[in-house]
């Protein structure tokens, strides 16, 4: 038996239905036997008549019984087309499973309709060419995602393997990740939690905002300094939504200063959302070791922030890792 996501080669898989998942939804199942496989990634797969019971193609949502030969077929991934691009990178870490970068603000992760180059991506295919296929196609390995203006660590996996279980700690939620923020308004608790579900805005799609029957959504947060009319807070992920802290702190009535979607606050030192992802702390997929990264202030944001700490007569150095461990109050 092949193993799902080989490069260059279709792979089959096939299990019998045990006992204890008679009834279960045929994604549920699939995706228990073949780990690798999310289940968007089987539901793709079962509208491609790939996935089949006794023989006969199912949908996603087929009930499965006991002793039912399920057969699973993964294509080869496609090439997309990009090319490499020697976009310079500021690597953070890098081994032969993992690559942290830390991405400055501005710099799209993954290339879009119409915006096929320039992107994290192209810069990942010219470091490394050989990256192997995840997700039904050949291109890097991204983890999770940052906004275009969002700056700081990002985690790639550089095979198969890595990915799968990187991407299971996101879903366990023992991967952390600590961002900086600041925020205007003087927020009044010293940390917090946020727990509000997402979806997209019902009147503007492009946005997301809180709503009732959303994605379940949790964010923490910490101060760590307060100034006249804003403040400095390390915000923890618990979950990955789309814009989760920008939208979280939004509700809160404390907008990411330089928002130019949720809080639309600006200031002449930064030009983007003044939030950074300065802390990533995970378990290397191969070795079992608890992993941590941190990455320093970019200059828009430290320049903010020495300007509120020169008119508040502050002069308290954060570092980037404080915050890390920020949790539920």
């Amino acid at each position: 038996m092949k193993s799902p996501g080989d490069v260059g080669q279709s792979s089959v898989s096939v299990f019998e239905v045990p006992p204890q998942d008679h009834g279960l939804r045929l994604d549920v199942v699939v995706s228990r036997h073949v780990p690798v496989l999310s289940r968007s990634r089987v539901a793709r797969l079962a509208r491609e008549g790939r996935l089949q019971v006794d023989g006969q193609p199912r949908k996603a949502g087929w009930r499965v019984k006991a002793g039912q030969v399920v057969r699973v077929e993964v294509p080869p991934p496609e090439p997309t087309g990009l090319r490499p691009e020697e976009i310079p990178l500021d690597v953070v870490y890098e081994d032969a499973d993992v690559l942290v970068v830390n991405k400055p603000a501005g710099l799209t992760v993954h290339p879009a309709p119409g915006h096929r180059s320039g992107t994290l991506v192209n810069a990942l295919l010219a470091r490394v060419p050989d990256l192997q296929g995840i997700g039904g196609a050949l291109r890097p390995g991204i983890v999770h995602r940052l906004d275009k203006d969002t700056s700081g660590l990002l985690v790639v996996a550089k095979t198969e393997e890595a990915h799968q279980r990187l991407t299971a700690q996101l879903r366990d939620r023992t991967m952390e990740r600590t961002y900086l923020a600041i925020v205007r308004g003087e927020v009044r608790d010293e940390r917090g939690v946020i727990s509000a579900p997402l979806g997209r805005h019902p009147v503007h799609r492009k946005r997301f905002a809180v709503v009732p029957g959303g994605r379940p959504a949790v964010t923490y947060y910490e101060v760590l300094e307060r100034f006249s009319g804003f403040t400095l807070l390390a915000c923890r992920l618990e979950t990955g939504r789309t814009h989760q802290i920008r939208v979280h702190l939004s509700s809160l009535g404390h907008p990411v200063v330089g928002d130019p979607v949720y809080g639309r606050v600006r200031v002449p030192e930064i030009a983007r959302q003044a939030l950074h992802a300065a802390r990533v702390e995970f378990t290397h997929p191969r070795t079992g070791r608890r992993l941590a990264c941190t990455a320093p202030l970019p200059e828009d944001f430290a320049r903010l922030l020495a300007r509120l700490r020169e008119e508040a007569g502050a002069a308290v150095a954060v570092s980037p890792g404080r915050g890390a461990g920020v949790g539920a109050p």
